[in-house]
């Protein structure tokens, strides 16, 4: 993993799937830049809910991250996350982005859930202000699609980049595995 030090401010889109395709393209594309020749496959990845039509980043503190619970709760979102891979193999190098979204819905939780909630951090971190995979999965009632794109990444669809760009799923699992 590498950070890419992309500011992201500046970046605007119609839609959130727009958006988190732009961001993940920008990240992928300044940590290729930076890279020695040689085979690589490098994926950017960049993740935000859509509730109502807006998009939901990270909170910037604690009292945001309490106030996007009390818009969510007891509602759905899309979260969509940007993924762009780029695959430089030999002299070709190919270049593919694309969304992944699911829609996650929540709990109607009370004020003092999401106060202790809050106050546990890991909304701070993520974006939409919350996990599957951690304190905040017992807030999530159900999700339609692929439970993976929630946590960062969609498995699937990273298999299917990859496989338009010449790479078979089996190949990443053992570097001794090779064409086989």
């Amino acid at each position: 993993a590498v950070t890419s030090g992309v500011d992201e401010s500046g970046v605007d889109a119609e839609t959130t799937a727009q958006l988190v395709c732009e961001l993940a393209a920008l990240k992928a594309e300044a940590v290729f830049d930076t890279l020695p020749p040689g085979d690589v496959a490098v994926l950017g990845c960049d993740s935000l809910l859509d509730l109502d039509g807006r998009a939901q980043g990270k909170p910037s503190d604690r009292d945001a991250a309490a106030a996007a619970w009390r818009r969510m709760r007891g509602r759905q979102g899309v979260l969509s996350t940007g993924h762009h891979l780029i695959v430089r193999e030999g002299g070709t190098v190919t270049r593919q982005t694309r969304a992944a979204n699911t829609i996650v819905r929540f709990a109607d939780l009370s004020d003092l859930e999401i106060d202790a909630y809050v106050a546990t951090g890991e909304p701070d971190h993520v974006a939409g202000a919350f996990t599957i995979d951690g304190l905040g999965g017992a807030f999530i009632t159900g999700i339609e699609g692929d439970p993976h794109n929630v946590i960062g990444v969609s498995l699937p669809l990273l298999r299917e980049l990859l496989a338009a760009a010449g790479v078979r799923w089996p190949q990443l699992w053992r570097a001794d595995l090779g064409d086989h």
